[in-house]
């Protein structure tokens, strides 16, 4: 386990954020990236809550935001260098966006997310 300072754990997930492709930035719709830095469940990197994009509708409109939630302390208890974070941070950035495009957890483990 490694610790990584709140402050530094936020900007990579700001930096795993800024490194998707522009093209997915330019159709994320509705959707909040949060840190939660001292919490979540154990063995749970990222939850996505919300409706993907693929199964929005016109009744969509006035929803809440969808949530993408990156958890600090169980990506950090699992890594052991500030490198191993940074690149798990990147692939749980990765794989939670995968699902708000309405890719399942199969396919995204079939791609490598």
């Amino acid at each position: 386990m490694i610790e990584v300072e709140p402050e530094r754990f936020e900007q990579m997930v700001t930096t795993a954020l800024d490194g998707l492709p522009p093209e997915l930035g330019k159709i994320m719709r509705n959707v909040a990236v949060t840190v939660d830095l001292d919490g979540g469940r154990p063995g749970l990197l990222g939850l996505y809550e919300g409706v993907p994009l693929t199964r929005r509708t016109n009744n969509y409109a006035w929803a809440m935001p969808d949530r993408i939630t990156i958890y600090r302390l169980a990506i950090c208890a699992i890594c052991h260098t500030e490198e191993q974070v940074i690149e798990q941070v990147r692939r749980t950035v990765v794989h939670e966006v995968g699902h708000h495009f309405g890719i399942g957890d199969h396919r995204l483990r079939e791609l490598g997310w």
